[in-house]
């Protein structure tokens, strides 16, 4: 295995891809609800801000803020995982050996995070975290897509009218 290295900010400001082990599978769509009680009771627990989410049906993106004496994003996912986990059916395959170490195997095991380094950088992910469902051909328009925090920055009017045109957009 190799010898990966995350970078430990307090207060720092992620992005993050999460996915199910499944990737054919619907479960973070059919299941909304369920994750976002996971969401926020993970939050209740252990507070950080949520600066972008999109919910896709086999994985999702998130940039998340974590209070400035806290670094432990780790901690968070765990429990996002665990609580979303526990809230579901008993009926997925599991492979032997995760059984083994009593996962069920709905999630990936590892995810990718990457420091924002700066408000450009931060800007280029919300974009991407936005336009990910038009990327991936769920919907045309990203404001027909229900499962995205693009529609609190709409309400806020933080994005212009015309954001959701891929050629302003750099999805870098």
């Amino acid at each position: 295995m190799p010898d990966y290295k995350r970078i430990w900010l307090p207060g720092g400001t992620y992005f993050f891809t999460v996915n199910l082990a499944d990737r054919s599978s619907d479960l973070l769509i059919r299941h909304a609800e369920l994750l976002r009680h996971a969401v926020r009771r993970t939050r209740e627990a252990h507070r950080f801000e949520i600066v972008a989410w999109a919910v896709l049906p086999d994985h999702m993106h998130a940039i998340w803020t974590l209070p400035p004496d806290d670094h432990d994003y780790a901690l968070r996912w765990r429990a996002i995982k665990a609580i979303f986990s526990r809230g579901l059916p008993r009926d997925e395959s599991t492979p032997t050996q995760r059984v083994a170490r009593g996962e069920r195997g709905i999630w990936q095991r590892r995810y990718w995070e990457h420091t924002i380094r700066d408000d450009r950088d931060l800007e280029n992910h919300i974009n991407y975290v936005h336009f990910n469902p038009v990327k991936h051909g769920h919907v045309t328009k990203i404001e027909d897509w229900p499962f995205s925090s693009f529609h609190r920055y709409r309400q806020r009017g933080t994005l212009p009218a015309n954001w959701a045109n891929p050629d302003d957009l750099d999805l870098s």
